[in-house]
């Protein structure tokens, strides 16, 4: 038996039943409001166990044991479940949250204990925890590159939905900045609480308003209610397409694929990737929990975090929590997405950015993406240009001068991006060099061709600046 890690096939030892357990917390709510997307997380956390264990465990034979908690999609029950995880049963590493307003109950307890959350969903930024490793995206690896594709496809004018909470707020305030940057228009910004379900008005308004998209932070069952609702009024994804990105192919399997056809989401992951990684990954994934089971991006980073956390643990040669903090630093592998790297100075990774068009059967057609996986920028350029996160100066730096922060779209260099596909090795962090300079005007710059054709592109289009 073999253990799948990326590239890599790591043979299986057996579990000495004589040694500790590695504990690790899961803190995914399997009711309320967010259990349509938290459930499939937690899922994944026990598949990825699973395998660390059916290869032996960690450090020797040592079985990893998770303990599993249910927080319900209530905040202060998140924090009161991280704080039972860390005192009462000594785990090493939680796996949890998905809402901003979860993770940001929880920080202060992870903070205060200085323990390690790994935290796999996309957000708004504005943060940089030191207990914190963040595998989803950031805006520049998100909401950023949407915003501009959309700008370059004519989309000007923009309707921004959301959820009442942290991310889609904040998210929603650096967009404005944005469209305000490069020629955008704000038509109407409007919210509605978690678990909302009537969407009638939401939808005149948008009819009214005749936006060219909405742009939607809407956020766990809702999304339900709003797109049956919106195609019951008849506007169709050719009439005003919806650009979502907080819904992936689970949700999509509670909203039906006929409702959302033809609109489009952002992400860094897609079921639909073709590549031997990913295939392998979700046929495990299908084997064990069911053919009509959908992987997604949220599933996937979490899976990324799991083994990454179990590459550390090896690394570190130990469960402790800051020696496993110290060893995560700087690992990357080849994840079902392809290649990814945990940036040390700000613990989030780099990921390549994928524009997805909804098909009727549930699935995405990718129609545009990255050369490559981009480095994660926590700070938005749009709204704090004098911020980076870098903790190596000890967390958020807020006086960076003009020119040092530098591209928001920085790309893993091509030799990097093939030497871990080919082998999968876990290193320090590399500088990378190719910019996206795609986003700085040339909208078909980086489409078309293989990868190294559309990064040679880039880098021969932004030495051409260099030269006048």
């Amino acid at each position: 038996m073999a253990m799948f890690i990326g590239s890599q096939a790591i043979d299986a030892g057996e579990i000495d039943p004589s040694k500790p357990p590695i504990k690790v917390g899961v803190l995914h709510s399997l009711s309320g409001t967010m259990a349509i997307s938290e459930v499939a997380i937690k899922d994944v956390v026990l598949m990825a166990i699973d395998e660390i264990n059916a290869a032996g465990g960690l450090l020797g034979g040592r079985k990893v044991v998770p303990i599993v908690e249910d927080p319900a999609s209530d905040w202060p029950t998140f924090a009161e479940k991280a704080k039972k995880l860390i005192l009462r049963d000594k785990v090493c590493s939680v796996f949890g949250c998905w809402t901003s307003a979860s993770r940001k109950a929880v920080l202060p307890v992870f903070e205060k204990y200085d323990h390690l959350l790994w935290y796999p969903v996309q957000y708004e930024g504005n943060e940089c925890s030191k207990n914190v490793i963040y595998s989803g995206a950031t805006p520049n690896q998100q909401t950023g590159p949407a915003v501009t594709w959309l700008l370059k496809q004519g989309k000007k004018r923009f309707y921004l939905l959301g959820s009442d909470y942290i991310f889609p707020r904040t998210t929603n305030m650096i967009i404005k900045a944005q469209l305000k940057a490069e020629g955008g228009v704000l038509v109407a910004e409007e919210y509605t609480p978690l678990g909302h379900m009537e969407y009638a008005t939401v939808v005149n308004k948008i009819k009214a308003a005749r936006p060219d998209v909405i742009f939607s932070s809407i956020n766990g069952d809702s999304n339900v209610a709003f797109f049956k609702q919106l195609k019951a009024a008849g506007i169709t994804a050719r009439d005003i397409p919806v650009m979502s990105v907080s819904i992936a192919e689970e949700e999509v399997r509670g909203i039906g694929g006929e409702n959302v056809a033809g609109h489009y989401a952002v992400w860094n992951y897609f079921m639909s990737q073709d590549n031997p990684i990913n295939k392998t990954f979700v046929e495990n994934y299908q084997n064990r929990f069911g053919k009509k089971r959908v992987t997604d991006d949220p599933i996937e980073a979490q899976y990324i975090n799991v083994k990454t956390w179990a590459m550390a643990v090896e690394k570190a040669g130990s469960d402790d929590v800051h020696a496993i903090r110290e060893a995560a630093m700087g690992i990357e592998w080849n994840a079902p997405e392809g290649p990814v790297r945990l940036d040390p100075m700000n613990q989030h990774y780099w990921k390549i950015v994928q524009i997805g068009k909804h098909l009727k059967n549930g699935q995405f057609k990718i129609v545009w993406s990255t050369p490559g996986p981009v480095k994660p920028k926590p700070w938005s350029r749009f709204t704090h240009p004098t911020y980076e996160c870098d903790q190596f100066k000890g967390g958020t730096v807020t006086d960076l001068k003009p020119g040092q922060r530098g591209s928001d779209y920085e790309i893993m260099t091509v030799a990097d991006q093939g030497r871990i596909k080919a082998t999968g090795t876990m290193t320090g962090d590399v500088e990378a060099s190719a910019l996206l300079t795609a986003f700085a005007g040339k909208p078909a710059i980086a489409e078309g061709g293989s990868l190294e054709s559309r990064v040679e592109r880039l880098e021969k289009w932004m030495n051409s600046f260099k030269k006048r």
